[in-house]
Formats: structure tokens, C-alpha cells, sequence
């Protein structure tokens, strides 16, 4: 107030009547705006403690309803679980970081539910060609070279042609139940998203390139956008079976893992964790997949695709381990040259801690092996840590008594297969349980 006062004699000593005014106006315009600001701040704050304390009430209403329903054990529990993982995702805090009043990290639990199986059909990591060349064994109607990204290890085949396809060369032998993973990075001007297909081909008109919309006599569409997910079953004089979902697309100039599982008729996408798409009848009867490409439509994107793997699906865990002694799996993973557990390895570590907790006197060692890439001494060091930290996840995770499980790392001291080709070295990444 003071302040004012003085302003304001300052005006009335150094100036003309009117100009006196014209201050006083523009003081009074200020007053008016502040006390306008004043009474707005006050309305908003009071507003969020009446949203806050509606949302308490409405909270404490749900808890309150979920307890008084009835449930089996395993739904009481389950119901438990989840009011729990939403008490904690919406606090930040674990319940017994709430309890000790100490931040605890947000933890999810893994949909994965998909196993991989102890053969690898396919495997491109496109580390056997030169960055700058196109891949040896892939075919284009467009462009395209083999680059290193900024933000992921390893090699990536970039598919930079404009409305172009790009084709496996080589036939396949799928089975009718298989697993389909690749990491793609869109880039930033990724609109329409980028389609992989998996098809039948016209035996009296096989192609190597393959450029037609619906290539071979019957196929798969899976496109993946930046907004949703498509599929598209088709057959020759057949209408379209089709599906969508909109959960978890993939994410622009980020690594992406992609997951897809053809179990005869039956489709299902996973990324990011979690079930995206799940098709019961997506794809006619009787098809028998023998060719895949991926095609860019989209002529302003020009994604990236490396790890490209097909394996088989749902191997026999409990006859594996138990009956034979031996399982060895391609289901658990890691990045190049870490021994964090990826999170698509939950399905396969949760079989195998389904088989433990089924037999409980079972031992077992876990021996961790890598390919010949890079130093010996480092490979059999990243073995080791690898086995140690399967054993460390079936302890926090499924419960599994440490003291029934041993490690071990083997390097690259026993290959199934010659380390010459991408393929054969993925072979020989592994990790093996063996009954004790």
C-alpha cells in the first residue's frame, strides 16, 4: 500500500491533471486484475479439496464394496492382489513402504503367457551383413540398407523404400503352432504403420518377390500402427477375417518388441508386457504358412526391424525336465551382452516354476550359454551372471526355495550348433535346466 501511495504522489508532482488520471486508471485496472487473480486461485484451490475429498469418499465406497462381496478363496485372493497393485499404483508406494513411510518402485506383473518351444525355425539379426549394404537374404521392389540406431544395440534393417515390400527369399517350414517376435523402432513420421504377413504360396506361381496386396493363394496380415492394431485373415474368393485392438501400440522412435502367436486358427499379439489382441478364428482352415514379408505402405515412414525369431510354441515343461532329465529353452532373454531377464521371458519361467512347485523334492542346476561372439573370458563371466539371475526370478517372483536351485555358466564351451551364421548362434544362446 505504501508503494502505491508513493507511486501516486510521484504522478500528482510530475504531471499534468489528465496524466494524473490516466495513472490512476491504469492503477486501478491493476488493483482490479489482481484481486480477480486472488479470488480465482482461492475458487481452484477450494476446488481440488472438494474433488479430492469426493474421490476419497469414492474410493473408500469400492474398497468397501469389494470386501463384502462373496468370492471363492482364489477370487478373494486375487481380488486382494488387485486392490493392492491399485492402492500401490496410485500412491507410488509399496504396502510396506506406506507402512514404514518410505517411496518403494512401482511393480507390475507380466501377461505374458505365450512359452516358446526348444526349436528355433528362423532367426535375422542382420549381423552378418555390412551396415550400409541391403540384407543377403531379403528382396525389395524399393530400398533399403542395414544401419546401427543411436538408442539400441545391434544391427537394424532399415525399410526406407516408398510403398515397398521386402521379402524373405528363402521358403519356410511353419508348423501350425509357432511364435513370431521381432524389435521394430517407427520413426518419427510413422502414420499408417508398417505390415508383416505370413502367407501361403501359389505352388504353380511361386515368387521370390512378392509385391501383390494378398500375396499367395491364402495369408495373415498384421498391421502395426501407431494408434492400433489390425489383422487381417484372406483367402482367394474368401471375404476377410478380421480383428482390431487399440491397446499398447507401438510407440514412435522407441525399441519395440513384437510378439505374435499362431496356434492354427487362433491369433495373439503381445507388446509391452501385455496380451494386445486376441483373435479365436483369424485365419482360414487348413492354411500352411511357408513365406513372410513385411511391407511399408506408408510412404512417410521408414521403420526399423532387427531380431526378427520364430520358434516353436509350448514345449512339453513337465515330460522335459522331469521324465528326460533336460530342458533347454529359448524362452528366456536377455539384451546383447546384459544378464537383466527380459519381461517376455515370464511365461517360460512361469512353467518351469509351475513343474517345481508340482515336484517338490526336484533339484535342479541352471547353466547359462552364450555364442562365440566376443572375448571368452566375458562370455563364460555373462554366463554365469545370466544363470544367476533365472535363479534370482524364480526366488522373487514364483517362490521357488533357493536352496533346491544351482548355477552354473558354461560360455560358449558347448555349442549345439557352429557359430557361423545368426541362426546357429541364436541356437547357442540358451539356458538349460537339468534335473539334479
Amino acid at each position: 500500500m505504501k508503494k502505491v501511495l508513493i507511486l501516486l504522489g510521484f504522478c500528482l508532482l510530475f504531471t499534468t491533471q489528465a496524466d494524473a488520471q490516466k495513472w490512476l486508471n491504469k492503477l486501478g485496472n491493476a488493483a482490479k486484475e489482481a484481486a480477480k487473480n486472488t479470488v480465482e486461485r482461492r475458487v481452484e484451490q477450494k476446488s481440488e479439496e472438494v474433488t479430492g475429498k469426493a474421490l476419497d469418499k469414492a474410493e473408500e465406497s469400492v474398497t468397501n464394496d469389494s470386501k463384502k462381496k462373496k468370492t471363492t478363496p482364489g477370487d478373494e485372493e486375487e481380488g486382494e492382489a488387485i486392490m493392492e497393485d491399485r492402492r500401490e499404483s496410485s500412491s507410488g508406494n509399496s504396502s510396506q513402504g506406506t507402512a514404514q513411510g518410505t517411496p518403494q518402485k512401482l511393480a507390475g506383473t507380466s501377461q505374458y503367457d505365450f512359452v516358446p518351444g526348444d526349436k528355433i525355425i528362423f532367426f535375422d539379426d542382420f549381423s552378418q551383413d555390412a551396415v550400409g549394404d541391403f540384407p543377403a537374404l531379403w528382396t525389395t521392389n524399393g530400398s533399403g540398407e542395414v544401419k546401427t540406431v543411436n538408442i539400441a544395440p545391434g544391427k537394424w534393417f532399415h525399410m526406407n523404400g516408398e510403398d515397398a515390400v521386402y521379402c524373405y527369399t528363402r521358403s519356410l517350414d511353419l508348423p501350425d503352432n509357432f511364435i513370431v517376435e521381432f524389435d521394430v523402432i517407427p520413426d518419427e513420421e510413422y502414420r499408417y504403420g508398417i505390415q508383416f504377413t505370413l502367407y501361403q504360396d501359389k505352388t504353380e506361381e511361386a515368387k521370390e518377390l512378392n509385391d501383390d496386396l494378398y500375396p499367395g493363394e491364402s495369408g495373415l496380415h498384421v498391421d502395426l500402427g501407431y494408434d492400433n492394431w489390425n489383422t487381417k485373415g484372406y483367402k482367394d474368393t474368401e471375404d476377410w477375417i478380421t480383428g482390431q485392438a487399440t491397446r499398447n501400440p507401438v510407440i514412435r522412435e522407441k525399441e519395440n518388441h513384437v510378439i505374435i502367436w499362431v496356434q492354427k486358427r487362433r491369433v495373439r499379439i503381445y507388446h509391452q508386457n501385455a496380451k494386445v489382441l486376441d483373435m479365436p478364428t483369424n485365419i482360414y482352415p487348413g492354411v500352411k504358412f511357408n513365406r513372410m514379408r513385411f511391407s511399408g505402405w506408408d510412404r512417410y515412414s521408414a521403420p526399423y526391424v532387427t531380431n526378427l525369431k520364430i520358434t516353436t510354441a509350448s514345449p512339453d515343461t513337465r515330460s522335459k525336465l522331469i521324465t528326460e532329465g533336460k530342458l533347454v529353452t529359448y524362452g528366456i532373454t536377455f539384451d546383447v551382452n546384459k544378464a537383466d531377464v527380459k519381461p517376455e521371458s515370464y511365461g517360460t519361467l512361469k512353467s518351469i516354476a509351475d513343474v517345481l512347485k508340482e515336484n517338490g523334492p526336484v533339484r535342479v542346476k541352471i547353466v547359462g550359454h552364450t555364442d562365440s561372439d566376443g572375448d571368452d573370458a566375458k562370455n563364460m563371466e555373462l554366463s554365469q551372471r545370466r544363470a544367476q539371475s533365472v535363479k534370482s526370478e524364480l526366488v522373487s517372483k514364483f517362490g521357488i526355495d533357493a536352496s533346491r536351485m544351482e548355477t552354473e555358466g558354461a560360455g560358449e564351451t558347448t555349442p549345439v550348433a557352429p557359430n557361423d551364421t545368426p541362426a546357429n548362434k541364436a541356437l547357442n544362446r540358451r539356458v538349460e535346466f537339468v534335473k539334479q
